[in-house]
Protein backbone atom coordinates (compact mmCIF):
# COMPACT_ATOMS: atom_id res chain seq x y z
CA UNK A 1 0.00 0.00 0.00
CA UNK A 2 1.24 3.59 -0.65
CA UNK A 3 1.72 5.90 1.59
CA UNK A 4 -0.92 8.04 -0.22
CA UNK A 5 -3.35 4.98 0.06
CA UNK A 6 -2.39 4.59 3.64
CA UNK A 7 -2.96 8.35 4.77
CA UNK A 8 -6.44 7.86 2.87
CA UNK A 9 -7.51 4.56 4.41
CA UNK A 10 -6.54 6.44 7.98
CA UNK A 11 -8.73 9.66 7.06
CA UNK A 12 -11.65 7.25 6.23
CA UNK A 13 -11.12 5.31 9.62
CA UNK A 14 -10.92 8.35 11.67
CA UNK A 15 -13.98 9.86 9.88
CA UNK A 16 -16.45 6.92 10.71
CA UNK A 17 -17.10 7.47 14.35
CA UNK A 18 -18.70 10.89 13.23
CA UNK A 19 -20.65 9.34 10.21
CA UNK A 20 -22.01 6.82 12.87
CA UNK A 21 -22.50 9.43 15.18
CA UNK A 22 -24.21 12.05 12.74
CA UNK A 23 -28.09 10.06 12.37
CA UNK A 24 -28.12 9.43 16.09
CA UNK A 25 -28.23 13.43 16.61
CA UNK A 26 -30.37 13.77 13.48
CA UNK A 27 -32.93 10.75 15.03
CA UNK A 28 -32.47 12.65 18.44
CA UNK A 29 -33.68 15.79 16.90
CA UNK A 30 -36.43 14.66 14.95
CA UNK A 31 -37.97 12.59 17.85
CA UNK A 32 -38.77 16.90 19.30
CA UNK A 33 -42.48 17.71 18.98
CA UNK A 34 -43.02 20.48 15.74
CA UNK A 35 -46.08 22.79 15.93
CA UNK A 36 -48.22 22.36 13.55
CA UNK A 37 -47.80 24.34 10.33
CA UNK A 38 -51.25 26.25 10.20
CA UNK A 39 -52.56 27.11 13.87
CA UNK A 40 -55.65 28.69 14.88
CA UNK A 41 -55.99 32.79 14.06
CA UNK A 42 -58.20 33.27 16.93
CA UNK A 43 -56.37 37.09 18.35
CA UNK A 44 -54.74 37.49 14.99
CA UNK A 45 -53.18 36.07 11.89
CA UNK A 46 -49.39 36.45 13.38
CA UNK A 47 -50.75 33.92 16.32
CA UNK A 48 -51.56 31.09 13.54
CA UNK A 49 -47.91 31.02 12.62
CA UNK A 50 -45.31 28.62 14.16
CA UNK A 51 -42.12 30.24 15.46
CA UNK A 52 -41.43 33.40 17.43
CA UNK A 53 -44.06 36.41 16.62
CA UNK A 54 -42.52 39.71 18.03
CA UNK A 55 -42.45 43.39 16.30
CA UNK A 56 -39.84 45.37 18.28
CA UNK A 57 -39.97 48.70 18.05
CA UNK A 58 -37.50 51.68 18.63
CA UNK A 59 -35.59 50.73 22.17
CA UNK A 60 -37.52 47.58 22.41
CA UNK A 61 -35.11 44.89 24.15
CA UNK A 62 -35.10 41.41 22.31
CA UNK A 63 -36.51 38.47 23.62
CA UNK A 64 -34.24 36.56 25.80
CA UNK A 65 -32.73 33.69 24.93
CA UNK A 66 -32.94 31.32 27.78
CA UNK A 67 -36.68 30.38 26.76
CA UNK A 68 -36.86 26.94 26.02
CA UNK A 69 -40.77 26.51 26.16
CA UNK A 70 -42.75 24.76 23.21
CA UNK A 71 -45.31 27.56 23.40
CA UNK A 72 -45.73 30.48 25.13
CA UNK A 73 -47.59 34.22 25.36
CA UNK A 74 -46.86 37.64 27.31
CA UNK A 75 -49.73 39.83 26.95
CA UNK A 76 -51.11 42.68 29.04
CA UNK A 77 -54.01 41.74 31.16
CA UNK A 78 -55.78 45.26 30.79
CA UNK A 79 -55.67 45.77 27.28
CA UNK A 80 -55.34 42.63 25.93
CA UNK A 81 -52.69 43.21 23.52
CA UNK A 82 -50.03 40.11 22.85
CA UNK A 83 -46.83 41.52 23.25
CA UNK A 84 -45.11 38.66 21.62
CA UNK A 85 -45.82 34.78 21.28
CA UNK A 86 -44.67 31.55 20.66
CA UNK A 87 -46.50 29.21 18.73
CA UNK A 88 -49.38 30.73 20.80
CA UNK A 89 -52.19 27.96 19.43
CA UNK A 90 -50.23 24.70 19.62
CA UNK A 91 -52.53 22.78 21.35
CA UNK A 92 -50.84 20.53 24.36
CA UNK A 93 -50.86 19.15 27.64
CA UNK A 94 -52.22 21.72 30.35
CA UNK A 95 -51.72 20.03 33.06
CA UNK A 96 -53.67 21.38 36.57
CA UNK A 97 -53.55 24.87 34.59
CA UNK A 98 -56.92 23.64 33.22
CA UNK A 99 -58.03 24.11 37.27
CA UNK A 100 -58.30 27.67 36.32
CA UNK A 101 -61.34 27.04 33.74
CA UNK A 102 -62.63 24.10 36.27
CA UNK A 103 -62.37 27.55 38.86
CA UNK A 104 -63.96 30.36 36.03
CA UNK A 105 -66.94 28.30 35.54
CA UNK A 106 -67.89 26.58 38.77
CA UNK A 107 -66.94 29.59 41.18
CA UNK A 108 -69.91 31.57 40.60
CA UNK A 109 -72.04 28.11 41.14
CA UNK A 110 -71.83 28.12 44.74
CA UNK A 111 -71.56 30.49 47.53
CA UNK A 112 -68.35 30.01 49.73
CA UNK A 113 -70.67 29.47 52.87
CA UNK A 114 -71.82 26.42 51.38
CA UNK A 115 -70.86 23.15 53.49
CA UNK A 116 -70.84 19.84 51.68
CA UNK A 117 -70.22 16.56 53.51
CA UNK A 118 -68.08 14.44 51.56
CA UNK A 119 -69.36 11.28 50.39
CA UNK A 120 -67.21 7.90 48.91
CA UNK A 121 -68.60 8.54 45.70
CA UNK A 122 -67.37 12.27 45.34
CA UNK A 123 -63.59 10.90 45.84
CA UNK A 124 -64.17 8.21 43.22
CA UNK A 125 -62.25 7.92 39.57
CA UNK A 126 -59.23 10.22 41.03
CA UNK A 127 -55.60 9.84 38.55
CA UNK A 128 -52.62 7.81 40.36
CA UNK A 129 -50.14 9.73 42.12
CA UNK A 130 -52.96 12.94 41.50
CA UNK A 131 -52.41 15.50 44.09
CA UNK A 132 -54.03 16.35 47.21
CA UNK A 133 -55.09 18.32 49.66
CA UNK A 134 -56.16 15.73 52.27
CA UNK A 135 -60.11 15.50 52.07
CA UNK A 136 -61.53 13.16 53.99
CA UNK A 137 -65.05 10.71 53.47
CA UNK A 138 -67.59 11.65 56.00
CA UNK A 139 -66.02 15.08 56.66
CA UNK A 140 -67.39 18.32 56.32
CA UNK A 141 -65.85 21.43 54.09
CA UNK A 142 -67.23 25.10 53.33
CA UNK A 143 -67.09 25.66 49.28
CA UNK A 144 -64.30 27.82 50.64
CA UNK A 145 -62.31 25.39 52.15
CA UNK A 146 -62.50 23.32 49.13
CA UNK A 147 -61.52 26.00 46.44
CA UNK A 148 -58.77 26.63 49.18
CA UNK A 149 -57.31 23.19 48.08
CA UNK A 150 -58.09 23.69 44.39
CA UNK A 151 -55.99 26.74 44.43
CA UNK A 152 -53.14 26.24 46.74
CA UNK A 153 -52.46 22.42 47.21
CA UNK A 154 -53.88 22.07 43.04
CA UNK A 155 -56.17 19.28 45.42
CA UNK A 156 -57.63 16.82 42.61
CA UNK A 157 -59.52 15.55 45.85
CA UNK A 158 -61.10 19.02 46.15
CA UNK A 159 -61.98 19.49 42.52
CA UNK A 160 -63.74 16.13 42.62
CA UNK A 161 -65.75 17.58 45.29
CA UNK A 162 -66.60 20.07 44.07
CA UNK A 163 -67.22 18.53 40.52
CA UNK A 164 -69.90 15.93 42.54
CA UNK A 165 -71.39 18.68 43.49
CA UNK A 166 -71.92 19.63 40.15
CA UNK A 167 -74.09 16.55 39.48
CA UNK A 168 -70.52 14.82 38.90
CA UNK A 169 -67.54 14.75 36.53
CA UNK A 170 -69.28 14.68 33.03
CA UNK A 171 -71.57 17.73 33.92
CA UNK A 172 -68.84 19.56 34.65
CA UNK A 173 -66.66 18.31 31.60
CA UNK A 174 -69.33 19.50 29.87
CA UNK A 175 -69.83 23.16 31.09
CA UNK A 176 -66.24 23.56 30.92
CA UNK A 177 -66.74 22.76 27.21
CA UNK A 178 -69.06 25.16 26.76
CA UNK A 179 -67.29 28.05 28.88
CA UNK A 180 -64.34 27.60 26.70
CA UNK A 181 -65.98 27.87 24.07
CA UNK A 182 -67.35 30.90 25.26
CA UNK A 183 -64.94 32.35 25.68
CA UNK A 184 -62.75 31.63 22.56
CA UNK A 185 -60.83 29.17 23.73
CA UNK A 186 -60.90 27.06 21.17
CA UNK A 187 -57.70 25.13 21.54
CA UNK A 188 -59.20 23.64 24.37
CA UNK A 189 -60.72 20.07 24.93
CA UNK A 190 -60.97 19.05 28.76
CA UNK A 191 -61.54 15.22 29.34
CA UNK A 192 -60.79 15.29 33.20
CA UNK A 193 -62.05 18.60 34.94
CA UNK A 194 -58.53 18.38 37.38
CA UNK A 195 -56.31 18.59 34.32
CA UNK A 196 -54.79 15.15 35.13
CA UNK A 197 -53.39 13.56 31.77
CA UNK A 198 -56.24 12.01 29.56
CA UNK A 199 -55.99 11.25 25.86
CA UNK A 200 -57.26 14.42 23.83
CA UNK A 201 -57.24 16.76 26.55
CA UNK A 202 -55.74 19.93 25.21
CA UNK A 203 -55.16 23.51 25.61
CA UNK A 204 -52.47 26.28 23.90
CA UNK A 205 -50.98 29.42 25.54
CA UNK A 206 -52.54 31.54 24.24
CA UNK A 207 -56.49 29.13 25.52
CA UNK A 208 -54.64 29.57 29.47
CA UNK A 209 -54.00 33.19 29.26
CA UNK A 210 -57.55 33.90 28.24
CA UNK A 211 -59.02 31.67 30.48
CA UNK A 212 -56.61 33.59 33.37
CA UNK A 213 -57.69 36.57 32.67
CA UNK A 214 -61.98 36.04 32.45
CA UNK A 215 -61.04 34.24 35.82
CA UNK A 216 -59.34 37.60 37.31
CA UNK A 217 -62.55 39.22 36.99
CA UNK A 218 -63.49 37.87 40.04
CA UNK A 219 -62.90 38.49 43.22
CA UNK A 220 -63.03 35.25 44.42
CA UNK A 221 -60.63 34.12 41.90
CA UNK A 222 -58.33 37.09 42.50
CA UNK A 223 -58.46 35.91 46.00
CA UNK A 224 -57.43 32.33 45.94
CA UNK A 225 -54.63 32.36 43.36
CA UNK A 226 -52.74 34.58 45.21
CA UNK A 227 -53.31 33.35 48.46
CA UNK A 228 -49.58 32.39 49.63
CA UNK A 229 -51.17 30.09 52.75
CA UNK A 230 -54.14 28.76 54.75
CA UNK A 231 -55.38 26.89 57.47
CA UNK A 232 -57.21 23.96 56.05
CA UNK A 233 -59.40 21.39 57.70
CA UNK A 234 -58.50 18.22 59.89
CA UNK A 235 -60.47 15.28 60.63
CA UNK A 236 -63.23 15.94 62.91
CA UNK A 237 -62.76 13.77 65.94
CA UNK A 238 -65.46 12.49 68.12
CA UNK A 239 -65.34 14.53 71.73
CA UNK A 240 -62.56 17.08 70.33
CA UNK A 241 -62.25 20.08 68.90
CA UNK A 242 -61.49 20.27 65.12
CA UNK A 243 -57.61 20.92 64.31
CA UNK A 244 -56.21 22.65 60.79
CA UNK A 245 -53.45 22.02 59.15
CA UNK A 246 -51.29 25.43 56.89
CA UNK A 247 -51.40 24.45 53.53
CA UNK A 248 -49.23 26.74 51.30
CA UNK A 249 -49.69 27.67 47.65
CA UNK A 250 -47.87 25.32 44.71
CA UNK A 251 -46.97 28.71 43.24
CA UNK A 252 -43.07 29.22 43.78
CA UNK A 253 -43.39 32.90 42.35
CA UNK A 254 -45.70 33.67 44.92
CA UNK A 255 -44.33 31.79 47.44
CA UNK A 256 -40.56 31.67 46.84
CA UNK A 257 -38.45 28.85 46.97
CA UNK A 258 -34.61 27.72 47.53
CA UNK A 259 -33.31 29.13 43.95
CA UNK A 260 -36.56 30.73 43.05
CA UNK A 261 -36.99 34.17 44.61
CA UNK A 262 -40.76 35.33 44.61
CA UNK A 263 -41.57 37.76 41.51
CA UNK A 264 -42.30 41.17 42.78
CA UNK A 265 -45.84 42.26 41.82
CA UNK A 266 -46.92 38.82 41.43
CA UNK A 267 -50.42 37.94 42.22
CA UNK A 268 -51.06 34.69 40.80
CA UNK A 269 -52.47 32.60 38.86
CA UNK A 270 -51.76 28.72 38.38
CA UNK A 271 -49.04 26.03 37.89
CA UNK A 272 -48.91 22.76 36.83
CA UNK A 273 -47.12 19.19 36.33
CA UNK A 274 -47.89 16.19 34.99
CA UNK A 275 -45.57 13.57 32.85
CA UNK A 276 -47.36 14.09 29.50
CA UNK A 277 -47.59 18.09 30.03
CA UNK A 278 -44.29 18.82 31.63
CA UNK A 279 -43.95 21.78 33.92
CA UNK A 280 -47.01 24.31 32.61
CA UNK A 281 -47.64 27.96 34.09
CA UNK A 282 -50.21 30.83 34.16
CA UNK A 283 -48.71 34.11 35.91
CA UNK A 284 -49.98 37.17 36.67
CA UNK A 285 -47.69 40.34 37.25
CA UNK A 286 -48.30 44.19 37.79
CA UNK A 287 -45.13 47.08 37.78
CA UNK A 288 -45.68 50.51 37.96
CA UNK A 289 -49.30 50.63 36.94
CA UNK A 290 -48.93 47.90 34.24
CA UNK A 291 -50.18 44.51 34.16
CA UNK A 292 -49.36 41.34 32.30
CA UNK A 293 -49.98 37.72 31.89
CA UNK A 294 -47.79 35.30 31.08
CA UNK A 295 -48.29 31.96 29.94
CA UNK A 296 -45.22 29.07 29.55
CA UNK A 297 -45.79 25.44 28.33
CA UNK A 298 -43.42 22.48 28.94
CA UNK A 299 -39.91 23.71 28.88
CA UNK A 300 -37.25 21.46 27.75
CA UNK A 301 -34.00 23.36 29.22
CA UNK A 302 -32.77 20.89 32.55
CA UNK A 303 -32.37 24.12 34.46
CA UNK A 304 -34.03 23.76 37.76
CA UNK A 305 -37.84 25.13 38.44
CA UNK A 306 -37.45 26.16 34.42
CA UNK A 307 -40.94 26.74 34.23
CA UNK A 308 -41.21 29.42 36.56
CA UNK A 309 -36.83 31.02 35.48
CA UNK A 310 -38.31 31.31 32.44
CA UNK A 311 -41.91 32.96 33.08
CA UNK A 312 -39.54 35.47 35.29
CA UNK A 313 -37.83 36.31 32.14
CA UNK A 314 -40.71 36.72 30.13
CA UNK A 315 -42.53 39.13 32.64
CA UNK A 316 -39.19 41.35 33.02
CA UNK A 317 -39.19 41.68 28.81
CA UNK A 318 -42.94 42.20 29.21
CA UNK A 319 -42.46 44.93 31.04
CA UNK A 320 -38.99 46.53 29.77
CA UNK A 321 -40.72 46.30 26.25
CA UNK A 322 -44.40 47.38 26.83
CA UNK A 323 -45.08 50.60 24.47
CA UNK A 324 -41.94 49.76 22.41
CA UNK A 325 -43.19 46.81 20.34
CA UNK A 326 -46.10 46.65 17.90
CA UNK A 327 -48.71 43.83 19.11
CA UNK A 328 -48.82 40.68 17.07
CA UNK A 329 -52.65 39.49 18.61
CA UNK A 330 -54.75 40.35 21.22
CA UNK A 331 -56.93 38.32 23.76
CA UNK A 332 -60.07 37.96 22.18
CA UNK A 333 -63.28 38.75 24.65
CA UNK A 334 -65.92 35.95 25.26
CA UNK A 335 -68.35 35.67 23.20
CA UNK A 336 -71.23 36.64 25.37
CA UNK A 337 -69.33 40.06 26.04
CA UNK A 338 -71.64 42.68 24.64
CA UNK A 339 -69.47 44.80 22.17
CA UNK A 340 -70.20 48.06 23.31
CA UNK A 341 -67.68 49.65 25.51
CA UNK A 342 -69.94 49.67 28.79
CA UNK A 343 -70.21 45.80 28.74
CA UNK A 344 -69.24 44.36 31.80
CA UNK A 345 -66.87 40.90 31.93
CA UNK A 346 -67.97 38.34 34.33
CA UNK A 347 -69.72 38.41 37.75
CA UNK A 348 -68.44 37.49 41.12
CA UNK A 349 -68.84 34.55 43.05
CA UNK A 350 -71.39 34.42 45.42
CA UNK A 351 -71.07 37.28 48.08
CA UNK A 352 -67.93 38.72 46.31
CA UNK A 353 -69.74 40.49 43.84
CA UNK A 354 -70.72 42.77 46.73
CA UNK A 355 -67.68 43.90 48.09
CA UNK A 356 -63.88 43.62 46.67
CA UNK A 357 -62.29 43.74 50.45
CA UNK A 358 -62.72 40.90 53.42
CA UNK A 359 -65.06 42.04 56.38
CA UNK A 360 -63.39 43.69 59.24
CA UNK A 361 -61.50 41.51 61.73
CA UNK A 362 -58.05 40.16 61.18
CA UNK A 363 -57.86 40.76 57.87
CA UNK A 364 -59.60 44.23 57.35
CA UNK A 365 -58.36 46.67 54.92
CA UNK A 366 -56.76 49.84 55.58
CA UNK A 367 -56.97 52.81 54.48
CA UNK A 368 -54.02 52.45 51.62
CA UNK A 369 -56.14 49.15 50.50
CA UNK A 370 -59.80 50.91 50.31
CA UNK A 371 -58.83 53.50 48.23
CA UNK A 372 -57.34 50.61 45.81
CA UNK A 373 -60.60 49.39 45.46
CA UNK A 374 -61.92 52.55 45.14
CA UNK A 375 -59.87 53.38 42.09
CA UNK A 376 -60.69 49.62 40.84
CA UNK A 377 -64.39 50.87 41.18
CA UNK A 378 -63.29 53.89 38.83
CA UNK A 379 -61.80 51.97 36.42
CA UNK A 380 -58.62 52.02 37.21
CA UNK A 381 -56.21 49.00 38.51
CA UNK A 382 -55.64 48.40 42.35
CA UNK A 383 -53.38 45.89 43.47
CA UNK A 384 -53.54 44.61 47.18
CA UNK A 385 -50.31 43.05 47.27
CA UNK A 386 -47.64 44.93 48.38
CA UNK A 387 -43.58 43.81 48.29
CA UNK A 388 -41.48 44.75 51.43
CA UNK A 389 -38.28 44.04 51.39
CA UNK A 390 -38.27 41.86 48.80
CA UNK A 391 -41.35 39.30 50.17
CA UNK A 392 -44.89 39.70 49.40
CA UNK A 393 -47.85 40.76 51.84
CA UNK A 394 -51.13 39.86 51.80
CA UNK A 395 -52.87 42.92 52.41
CA UNK A 396 -56.72 41.94 51.24
CA UNK A 397 -58.94 39.40 49.87
CA UNK A 398 -59.43 41.84 46.06
CA UNK A 399 -55.29 40.77 45.72
CA UNK A 400 -55.67 41.98 42.10
CA UNK A 401 -58.38 44.36 40.61
CA UNK A 402 -58.39 44.09 36.88
CA UNK A 403 -60.36 46.90 34.58
CA UNK A 404 -63.83 44.80 33.80
CA UNK A 405 -64.50 46.18 30.88
CA UNK A 406 -64.18 43.78 27.99
CA UNK A 407 -61.98 45.61 25.21
CA UNK A 408 -63.72 45.82 21.80
CA UNK A 409 -63.17 42.82 19.72
CA UNK A 410 -60.79 44.01 17.02
CA UNK A 411 -58.88 46.74 18.34
CA UNK A 412 -57.71 47.40 22.41
CA UNK A 413 -59.13 49.76 24.45
CA UNK A 414 -56.54 52.83 25.26
CA UNK A 415 -54.56 52.81 28.32
CA UNK A 416 -55.59 55.95 30.93
CA UNK A 417 -52.21 58.12 30.73
CA UNK A 418 -50.97 59.38 33.50
CA UNK A 419 -53.52 57.35 36.02
CA UNK A 420 -52.25 57.54 39.72
CA UNK A 421 -49.95 54.48 40.95
CA UNK A 422 -51.75 51.52 43.32
CA UNK A 423 -50.15 50.78 46.38
CA UNK A 424 -48.29 48.38 46.20
CA UNK A 425 -43.07 19.59 44.55
CA UNK A 426 -45.47 21.32 42.31
CA UNK A 427 -48.61 19.55 41.98
CA UNK A 428 -47.61 15.67 41.63
CA UNK A 429 -50.63 15.40 39.46
CA UNK A 430 -50.73 19.01 37.80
Amino acid sequence: MTAKAAAAVTAAAALLPLLASAPAHADEKDKQPKPPNVMSSVGGTLLSRPGTQVQLGAGAPVLPKDVSARSWVVADAESGQVLAAHNAHWPLAPASTLKMLFADTLLPKFPKTENHTVRAEDLAGMGAGSSLVGIKEKQTYSVHDLWLGVFLRSGNDAVHVLAAMNNGVPQTVRDMNEHAADLQALDTHVVSPDGYDAPGQVSSAYDLTLIARSGMQKADFREYCATPRAAFPGEQKPGKKRESFEIQNTNRLLTGDIGVPAYQGIAGVKNGNTTHAGATFTGVAERNGRVLLVTVMNPSSKEQHAVYKETARLFDWGFAASGKVTPVGELVPPKSARTDTGSSGGSSAGSASDGLLPAPGKNAPTDAEKAAVAQEKSGGVGIALAVAGGVLVLLAGAVFLVNRRWPLAGSARRRQKDRPAAPVDESVNP
